[in-house]
């Protein structure tokens, strides 16, 4: 058995475990493994695809007119009681517009697109710089609470890799006998297949991977 040599209170040696080679190659092989896995399945995960026959649909304000247009098929095929459009107030152009939030902007782009008025529900969020979404999850459970309406399912319908994020902070804050699905709609900014390669989809996916974690073990912070 090796000693522990001591000089003058000062320095001290002692013996300690480290990798072989044998070791320092399994290592590797490890951690290129988890990355490989890592670059290859981070897209899909973010972007999920997890629908369910659903009462409601419900469409993220803060999206581009391609993913409303998107939502209005999924609507449409989908057979949904209602369609549901959060927002907050808009940041930009209120004083230009009529609408004074994204869930009212959204819901007219809805009707516009062919919804009946009858069949939307705007559910405008109150402004907040921080917990954007958590908060828009917030209002939407208390319009559920408050409404005569029996909805028992939702799909949440968001854009490409910020949909995973949405589906956790909906089923945060959502009661827990409602089930919730989630459909992404797909960018097309970037290949998905190879995100990395390109500055849109490595942003994307590094930020939305980032934010997903934090919200996963903190919240929301968007």
């Amino acid at each position: 058995m090796s000693k522990i040599i001591k000089l003058w209170g000062l320095f001290i040696y002692q013996p300690q475990w480290t990798l072989t080679l044998k070791g320092w190659l399994l290592l590797i092989v490890v951690l290129l493994t988890l990355l490989t896995i890592f670059v290859t399945q981070i897209h899909s995960f973010l972007a999920v695809q997890a629908p369910i026959k659903a009462d409601a649909l419900l469409v993220e304000g803060w999206v581009t007119d391609a993913v409303v247009k998107g939502a209005v098929s999924e609507y449409k095929q989908g057979h949904y009681q209602i369609i549901i459009a959060t927002g907050l107030p808009l940041e930009k152009g209120s004083f230009l517009s009529q609408y004074q939030n994204s869930a009212q902007l959204t819901a007219a782009s809805l009707i516009a697109l062919g919804i009946p008025q009858e069949k939307i529900i705007p559910i405008p969020a109150p402004a907040t710089k921080i917990n954007r979404t958590g908060m828009a999850a917030k209002t939407v459970k208390k319009w559920l609470f408050e409404s005569n309406l029996k909805i028992k399912s939702i799909n949440i319908y968001s854009f490409d890799v910020h949909t995973r994020r949405s589906w956790l902070l909906y089923q945060k804050m959502l009661p827990n006998d409602l089930k919730i699905g989630a459909i992404a709609y797909p960018s097309d900014a970037y290949d998905h297949r190879f995100w990395w390669t390109s500055s849109a989809g490595f942003r994307s996916i590094t930020n939305e991977a980032l934010a997903y974690f934090y919200a996963l073990l903190f919240g929301d912070f968007s």
